[in-house]
């Protein structure tokens, strides 16, 4: 097992959060915080088992990821490949790259794990000779060609300390490199959706940085950074080794400067409380000025259990917001707004109301929207109101199809 110094972290945390101290969410709890909504009994009993789970994690100090990994070497052919489909209506194949089992960012919200970082990390040493074979096998002699992604990465951060400081991470990019010197006409494209910040990007392994391969990689690749809007006090306690805001914008505008594609946002997760006027202007305008065109916005999606923690810590910074999360989550005519592994998402009405009103915003800033096919679904959304593939070229998760040059 190896220790290290995370690459960023946050004075504060959740275990020196000032005058915080978890409570049981019960029917109790949510009437003392003028709840208006009343959820059902298996809702509430979720809650409330999430919360006791929740200061049992807390007094065990479990609650975010001990900055150590262990390094591991599996049989690369012993490695099946992961398609990206939560939908089953995703526009064009796309293979997942996970090189660490596990997360060392901590997000409180986590999608893969439900905020729950007991886990160890581990890295395989032997994922990118993976990814060269599953190069080879989709885009060699006799392959279909077909216009297809290799997403780096959905289930963990793609730049965390554990793939950058074993070079695993500039290593899978080198296979990248090899595969398009071996094949010129290969249709693969490489989509990265990454929290890094502009450490991140200049940690170097046998001489190159990511931002060396990356320019490397130019025409074949797009990297999407992921932030959301909220206090930045609240965003150091739910992201306790993430980059802050202004770090990730940087990271694009070193991308950016190297004609690197870099101009689209994953913005989540989205809090609704936290959608107000001054932070949509606050939080877009620092999009726009760093190079950013385009966005998709993704809700907060959350089982009861995790919902009863977030809610405490965003109680922490405005008891009224901790209130309207709630009611956004917990009505019952909600129960089955549902993503994939069963995730709540927040009221539909409210939701599209949301996205109305940072689109007011943003159409001023000459910014495009993109969604999945889930959310148009689950929320009603025409072509008429977001494109599939909007005016600048971009689609469903965030692929920008003119990559694929027409």
């Amino acid at each position: 097992m190896k220790s290290y110094t995370p690459i960023y972290s946050h004075e504060t945390d959740v275990y020196n959060l000032e005058g915080f101290s978890p409570q049981v969410v019960d029917s109790s709890y949510l009437e003392s915080l003028g709840v208006k909504v009343t959820p059902n009994q298996e809702t509430l009993k979720a809650l409330e088992t999430g919360s006791r789970l929740f200061k049992e994690k807390y007094d065990k100090r479990i609650l975010i990821p001990r900055p150590r990994f262990e390094e591991i070497a599996k049989d690369p052919e012993e490695i099946h490949p992961e398609i990206h489909n939560y939908t089953g209506r995703c526009p064009t194949l796309t293979f997942e790259i996970n090189p660490v089992g596990g997360c060392g960012v901590g997000c409180q919200y986590c999608l893969v794990t439900d905020g729950d970082h007991q886990r160890e990390l581990t890295v395989d040493l032997n994922y990118p000779l993976y990814v060269k074979r599953l190069l080879e096998k989709n885009n060699g002699p006799g392959s279909e060609n077909r216009n297809h992604y290799y997403y780096f990465s959905p289930k963990t951060e793609a730049f965390q300390e554990a793939s950058l400081f074993t070079g695993v991470a500039h290593r899978i990019l080198r296979e990248f490199i090899a595969h398009f010197d071996r094949f010129p006409e290969s249709r693969a494209r490489l989509f990265i959706a990454s929290k890094a910040g502009a450490r991140h990007l200049t940690i170097e392994h046998d001489g190159e940085s990511v931002l060396d391969l990356f320019q490397r990689l130019k025409d074949r690749m797009q990297f999407n950074t992921s932030v959301s809007i909220m206090p930045s006090g609240f965003r150091d306690i739910i992201e306790p080794f993430a980059a802050p805001i202004q770090e990730r914008m940087e990271a694009v505008k070193l991308c950016s400067e190297r004609g690197i594609l870099a101009n689209s946002a994953l913005v989540q997760p989205i809090f609704t409380p936290c959608l107000t006027d001054e932070a949509i202007r606050s939080f877009f305008n620092t999009l726009h000025e760093a190079g950013i065109i385009n966005y998709k916005p993704e809700f907060l999606t959350v089982c009861p259990e995790n919902l009863a923690m977030l809610g405490q810590y965003l109680g922490t910074f405005d008891k009224q917001m901790e209130r309207r999360l709630y009611e956004s989550y917990l009505m019952p005519s909600n129960s089955d707004h549902r993503k994939q592994r069963g995730r709540t998402a927040p009221d539909r009405d409210l939701s599209k109301e949301s996205i109305r009103k940072m689109m007011a915003y943003t159409d001023s800033l000459g910014m495009s929207v993109s969604l999945c096919y889930w959310v148009r679904k689950q929320l009603e959304i025409s072509e008429d109101m977001i494109p599939l593939i909007n005016r600048n070229g971009f689609q469903c998760l965030g692929y920008q199809t003119n990559l694929f040059g027409g």
